[in-house]
Parts: structure tokens; C-alpha cells; sequence
């Protein structure tokens, strides 16, 4: 088994040369918009997970992956030629869906708080629907219920 430490090292240089790679090797317009966010090693440095995003529409997402499929050889063989280890890990593009997710919950929370700004807002003129206090205190009609028995 490896460190974690030299795992997390690994996948940053990882990182760093794939995306020289995409910058250098390949000549396909559609790479421009594709923006490394992360980088996963297994504990054997046998796998590496590059995880992206891209800027654009779905259209760009598809052609974005089709880049990475079309290319994904010579990714390898150039991030192999730059590490001095010895066993080159496999490379497994992923989408990354994380800010996807993180503008969906921005929407969500915006909703969610134009909701309490209008249940303030109708609060502030609500009155009460019989008395202020309805509940019975000791000492009104004959005491407390114990004693009325």
C-alpha cells in the first residue's frame, strides 16, 4: 500500500499534465472547454479518475467527452512520458456534476428564502384568530381542573 500523501501528489501531477496535454497535444477546438476539476489515485496507483466540467451547453458536454474518448491514448502515453514511476496509471474521465448540483441548491435555497421573506412579511399584519392567549390560567373559572373534580 501507498500514503495517502503520495497519492494525493500523484493526482495533482496527474492533473497538471493532463491538462498540458490537452492544451498541447490535442488540436480540437472542443478541449478548450474542458476544465480539470479533480483528480482521484487508488491507495495502488493503478487508477487515476480525472473528474472535468465544460463550459457550455450540452453540446459541448457531448463533444467535450468525445475529445477525452478520441484522445485518450495519447493523454496517457503523454502523461507516462512526464512521471518517473513505473507503472503508468489508467486513466477513466469522468463528468464532473458537482456544479450542476451546487447551482441547482442555489436555486433551491433562493426559493426557500423569498418563501420566509413572504411568511415575514404576512406575519407582520396577522392578528390573532380568537383571544391573544387561549389557554386557561389558574384561578379563572373555579380554579384548575383538578380542583373542579
Amino acid at each position: 500500500m501507498v500514503d495517502q500523501a503520495r497519492a494525493a501528489r500523484l493526482a495533482q501531477r496527474i492533473k497538471v499534465l493532463v491538462a498540458e496535454a490537452l492544451r498541447k497535444r490535442v488540436k480540437d477546438d472542443r478541449a478548450e472547454a474542458i476544465t480539470l476539476t479533480e483528480v482521484r489515485v487508488t491507495n495502488d496507483l493503478q487508477h487515476a479518475t480525472v473528474y472535468y466540467t465544460v463550459l457550455g451547453d450540452a453540446t459541448a458536454a457531448e463533444g467535450a467527452r468525445e475529445v477525452l474518448a478520441a484522445h485518450h491514448g495519447a493523454i496517457r502515453h503523454e502523461v507516462g512520458r512526464q512521471l518517473t514511476i513505473r507503472l503508468v496509471p489508467t486513466l477513466e474521465f469522468v463528468a464532473d456534476e458537482v456544479p450542476e448540483v451546487a447551482a441547482h441548491l442555489e436555486e433551491v435555497l433562493a426559493e426557500a428564502k423569498e418563501r420566509d421573506a413572504e411568511l415575514a412579511r404576512l406575519r407582520e399584519n396577522a392578528s390573532f384568530a380568537g383571544e391573544s392567549d387561549p389557554y386557561k390560567k389558574d384561578g379563572e373559572d373555579g380554579g384548575s381542573e383538578d380542583t373542579a373534580r
